[in-house]
């Protein structure tokens, strides 16, 4: 097996960048722990003028969970204007949430699914997969967190990161997938925006794909079998325009459903709201294209957070659980399932598969303890542990 390409340096100086690069040297902010309560309501912002995102050839079918054309894409059903950029692995790259000076970030809105989940302290990071385009820049890139291992797994990704505490880091290097990290290093494409920053770290995507490649790792078509796509939206779905997610009182973001674009429309936290009785918001953009974030799928999973150790959990990411699934201004109870090897898929609660809409999608990822609150515009989580 090929040397992870990052092992440009001496063990000891790469133990000493997985320590600084651990929870403890993140500057955020310390969230006082939440308590059970339920939710209060909470004022809407109005919306600004829909901005549609940009779209591929609309679907002609629908697809899924295999069997998918040359040029569709299984990650998002949608026909893709390159084909040629399905022959390779999709590419996964952390991007940091906190602190909120690091926002806009760059190249969100040209992921197929970002992943948002729990890291520490009462703060978020997302894990964006690109593979039916590219985007000139991704960013600020951060350290991995165990989960990351099974997003890598079932996506057969390329894994872009910015190093990870000692223990996370061990369990990468210990993968079958330890030739498909990497992270900055003089022959890297990841590179530093400014380099006088704290929070700079970039990467192109066409450059890290190309650099995998250079390499010799196998880097052509992988199996993404999983996903069902399906335009019309499923029956049975209740009010869902509105999704209120709160990870801690640092940590809140909000979904308004525009129904000119088809698209939920995130807005994200602009300062503390420890009592959630004052919670501030913004809309969410992206810093590279200009867009707002527009995502065609918002999904709430419910996954088991374990303590490995103070201030670090292991989001043990397989297996099966519950969920709920927003589409079309609808909200759905699901289950989600996937092996160790598999994408993230969708079953109703009957068994059969629950259609994703041809699109993008964000899984916001809570404790399996969360509370859920319905509400007459649609519905309000908060993140509890395990």
């Amino acid at each position: 097996m090929k040397k992870p390409f990052f092992l440009f340096a001496s063990l000891s100086v790469l133990l000493a960048a997985c320590s600084l690069a651990g929870p403890f040297a993140n500057s955020t902010p310390t969230a006082t722990p939440l308590a059970s309560a339920t939710l209060q309501q909470q004022t809407l912002t109005p919306l600004p003028p829909a901005t549609a995102a940009p779209s591929p050839t609309p679907p002609v079918a629908d697809y899924g969970p295999a069997n998918f054309p040359a040029g569709v894409n299984p990650l998002t059903g949608l026909t893709v204007s390159n084909p040629t950029l399905l022959d390779r692995r999709p590419m996964l790259i952390k991007v940091s949430n906190l602190p909120r000076n690091v926002r806009p970030q760059w190249g969100l809105s040209l992921a197929d699914i970002v992943f948002e989940y729990y890291t520490e302290e009462g703060s978020t990071r997302f894990a964006a997969l690109f593979y039916g385009n590219n985007a000139d820049m991704v960013g600020p890139i951060r350290s991995g967190r165990f989960i990351d291992a099974d997003l890598v797994r079932g996506y057969k990704a390329v894994f872009a990161f910015g190093s990870a505490y000692v223990a996370e880091m061990d369990r990468f290097l210990n993968s079958e997938f330890s030739n498909r990290l990497v992270i900055e290093g003089p022959s890297t494409p990841l590179k530093r925006y400014d380099p006088n920053g704290l929070n700079d770290l970039v990467v192109n995507t066409a450059d890290l794909s190309a650099y995998i490649t250079a390499q010799g790792v196998e880097n052509g078509r992988q199996d993404l079998d999983g996903m069902t796509f399906k335009v019309l939206s499923p029956a049975g779905g209740q009010p869902g325009t509105q999704i209120t997610l709160r990870y801690s009182g640092s940590i809140y973001n909000r979904w308004d459903y525009d129904p000119t674009s088809g698209t939920y429309l995130r807005f994200a936290d602009t300062a503390d709201d420890m009592d959630r009785n004052n919670p501030q918001y913004a809309q969410s953009s992206d810093r590279l294209t200009g867009k707002p974030l527009a995502f065609d799928n918002v999904v709430v999973l419910f996954v088991t957070h374990e303590t490995y150790a103070t201030n670090i959990y292991d989001i043990l990411f397989s297996g099966s659980g519950d969920g709920f699934a927003f589409r079309d201004g609808l909200a759905y109870k699901v289950k989600w399932q996937r092996n160790e090897t598999d994408v993230v898929s969708l079953l109703n609660p009957d068994g059969t598969a629950f259609p994703f809409k041809p699109g993008t999608t964000w899984f916001e990822i809570m404790g399996v303890s969360s509370t859920v609150t319905q509400t007459a515009q649609g519905y309000q989580f908060l993140h509890l542990m395990p």
